[in-house]
């Protein structure tokens, strides 16, 4: 590696200062991954699935005198399905749009106060949301979509999942930070003054 790449390396791990919160291990820790695993199968199959849709829009305008009414809207309602459904994996991964001014001057207790921070901010908004996203989705249920004929419900109801997703990963993220925070309060107790960095 040269010492360009190493640098650009360095920088970009730098910025990355949620990864410096311990993940949590042992059963939870294996449980967590597992459904990280199947939400992001998930969220892949339904990509795969709007790829497709879209691929046989576009030979059904070019080969056949109409095209499928029902493409486009299957593809945007599998598009709104896997951002709910993906909410989650971007804030567990640190994905997510975000304003880095200061993260990189933090250290783990740092990443962890500002991990837990932020969790706590996004599991009290989700909080406040989900009743209006539960309204909001049952109100779908007295329409039904144009071509598929759909309950709307269906379709609303992404907003549910989305903010569910939301409060999952935001606790999941909190508890990570607060196991960090513990660990690092550990570690320091059990090793001498002298010894510290």
């Amino acid at each position: 590696m040269s010492n360009t790449e190493k640098r650009a390396s360095d920088a970009l791990e730098a910025l990355d200062v949620l990864g410096r919160v311990p993940r949590l291990g042992g059963v939870f820790g294996t449980l967590i991954n597992i459904l990280d695993r199947l939400l992001a199968t998930i969220a892949g199959l339904m990509l795969v699935t709007i790829a497709g849709v879209v691929i046989l829009q576009i030979l059904g305008r070019l080969i056949l005198p109409a095209a499928p009414v029902w493409t486009e809207e299957l593809s945007r309602y599998l598009f709104i399905m896997m951002i709910a459904v993906s909410a989650g994996l971007v804030m567990r991964r640190g994905k997510h749009i975000s304003l880095e001014l200061f993260h990189h001057r933090f250290g783990v207790r740092g990443a962890c106060l500002y991990q837990l921070l932020i969790s706590v901010v996004l599991v009290g908004f989700a909080w406040l949301i989900v009743p209006y996203a539960w309204q909001y989705a049952s109100i779908g249920a007295f329409q039904t979509s144009p071509a598929l004929k759909v309950s709307m419900q269906w379709v609303f109801g992404a907003t549910v999942v989305l903010f569910a997703m939301v409060i999952l990963y935001g606790v999941i993220g909190g508890i990570e930070a607060v196991v960090g925070l513990l660990g690092l309060s550990r570690r320091n107790k059990e090793t001498p003054a002298g010894e510290r960095r």
